[in-house]
């Protein structure tokens, strides 16, 4: 893969290339910053929900997605300067898991830095993750650019420790998907403290990319696509001149843009999360992030999950999502509108209508 142009024909014409080459749910990330000293890529991949049946069983869709992603990856020309995994690598976060997902992802070549899911965290508060991959949050300087991992799936202290009578019980209920009895995410206010300090070692014009699984916002409650206090991490980071959001945890295509911070979300090696009806009732703080892709089909089991190339022009952020059985998406920042925007399906009249499968 060559150096990108800036220009977004170009960024078609190389994303375009990549299509041909690849249909595993990575994400390539070209680094095109101008204050930045050189261009750079790193790969990324995340919510592989690698689950134990028993003993030595896993569950084979999950474990053939990462697999396949730990391959792509290595396969990648010019080799990425390192790689981040995204978070949710088991789904009830026992040593079992950990250990299988840790396995596949031994098989990366060069530097992989890791964020925490919930799946990861529930069971045991992190404990026996950190002992495999290090601590849960913290930053690092590559090439001029300031990165921040953060652990942003935490919640209320009398949830975590005072409301179940067994950390597997505690897991479950987080783990679920549309479950009254879980809670908000949250970065809270220990590591809220610890990335003021940080950010004080910055200077305003260094372009920073915060990784966080959760969206750091506040898009859709019902299904915790949810960060209780994003008010006050975006406050934090509104000083900054450009910095950009990646997460995983939605897998699914989202986009925003609040003030100065673009935000963008990353596929799944596991499964795509379907754009519910709810959506209209639900309760949700933000304009229309993106729009319905079709539903994923129950019978092909990598429907729907796809990776993307992820070009940082100048701080902005453009996406080629390559999404098996599906229209490929472009989502392109407009200097214009000064926000995300998708390139085939932003106008209503141009929406496909989700599958159905019964």
């Amino acid at each position: 893969m060559n150096t990108i142009n800036n220009s977004r024909r170009q960024f078609i014409k190389n994303a375009g290339a990549l299509a041909i080459g690849s249909t595993l749910p990575i994400s390539l990330v070209e680094l095109a910053f101008a204050d930045s000293s050189e261009n750079f890529t790193f790969a990324y991949i995340s919510d592989s929900h690698i689950q134990q049946i028993k003993g030595n069983r896993f569950v084979r869709n999950w474990d053939r997605g990462l697999i396949r992603a730990v391959a792509e990856t290595n396969l990648l020309t010019p080799k990425p300067d390192f790689v981040i995994f995204g978070g949710d690598l088991a789904q009830l976060g026992s040593k079992p898991e950990l250990d299988h997902g840790a396995e596949m992802l031994s098989a990366l070549q060069g530097k992989v830095h890791h964020v925490m899911g919930e799946h990861d965290y529930y069971l045991d508060l992190g404990e026996y993750w950190e002992k495999l991959f290090g601590p849960q949050f913290y930053s690092f300087d590559h090439k001029g650019v300031h990165f921040i991992v953060l652990n942003s799936i935490r919640t209320y202290d009398d949830w975590t420790y005072k409301r179940w009578p067994t950390n597997e019980q505690r897991m479950l209920e987080m783990a679920g998907l549309d479950n009254p009895n879980g809670s908000p995410f949250m970065v809270g206010e220990q590591q809220r403290q610890w990335l003021l300090t940080d950010l004080a070692k910055v200077n305003k014009n260094t372009p920073v990319v915060v990784f966080s699984h959760s969206p750091l916002q506040k898009i859709y409650k019902g299904w915790n696509f949810w960060t209780e206090d994003a008010d006050q991490i975006q406050a934090l980071l509104k000083p900054f001149k450009k910095v950009s959001v990646i997460y995983g945890h939605v897998h699914q295509i989202q986009y925003n843009q609040i003030g100065n911070i673009s935000f963008n979300s990353v596929m799944a090696t596991a499964w795509p999360w379907p754009y519910p009806q709810s959506y209209a009732q639900a309760e949700q703080y933000l304009p229309k992030l993106t729009v319905p892709m079709n539903r994923a089909d129950p019978f092909f089991e990598r429907d729907a999950t796809g990776w993307q190339f992820i070009n940082v022009a100048n701080g902005n952020v453009d996406l080629q999502y390559t999404l098996y059985n599906n229209t490929s998406r472009l989502v392109h920042f407009n200097p214009k509108t000064k926000r995300p925007e998708d390139a085939a399906y932003q106008p209503e009249n141009a929406r496909i209508l989700p599958q159905s499968h019964f």
